[in-house]
């Protein structure tokens, strides 16, 4: 693990630690380490993913992050451009977060009631675990930024 990857970690980790939730606290960290240049408006988006998408415990707000990181770095800037590069990147995180994890469900991951210190504490190191799994996905890939 190299200090990029550590640093994101932390970072990821200490956003969750001040209040954000998985969701927020991944695309924040990627914001800062990548320098996305995503705004309050954009990171702004991530809100309600936290819990599985609203507490409904569905879909992990940290892999649903990740896959908007992946997004701001494979995505598209209009419908004619090919979004397969975008759909390639999200769909082997997935698969490869649902390797490291058995899963993708929040309520499955993590089965404490919402906002008990046990599910926070389960919050936290799946949101540090996530932040690692998506900066090794992305240096192994050499995903870079499009240039627009």
């Amino acid at each position: 693990m190299d200090n990029e990857q550590i640093d994101v970690n932390q970072l990821a980790g200490q956003n969750f630690r001040d209040g954000y939730n998985c969701a927020e606290a991944i695309l924040r960290a990627f914001n800062t380490a990548l320098g996305l240049g995503l705004d309050d408006n954009a990171l702004r988006l991530a809100a309600g993913f936290g819990g599985g998408i609203g507490h409904a415990g569905c879909v992990c707000g940290a892999l649903a992050a990740s896959i908007m990181v992946l997004g701001a770095l494979q995505g598209r800037d209009s419908s004619a451009g090919s979004r397969e590069e975008a759909y390639r990147a999200g769909g082997a995180f997935h698969d490869k977060f649902s390797g490291h994890f058995g899963g993708t469900c929040c309520r499955g991951l993590n089965p404490h009631p919402f906002d008990t210190r046990e599910h926070l504490r389960g919050c936290l190191k799946i949101t540090g675990q996530t932040a690692g799994l998506l900066m090794a996905y992305i240096s192994e890939n050499g995903i870079a930024r499009k240039e627009s």
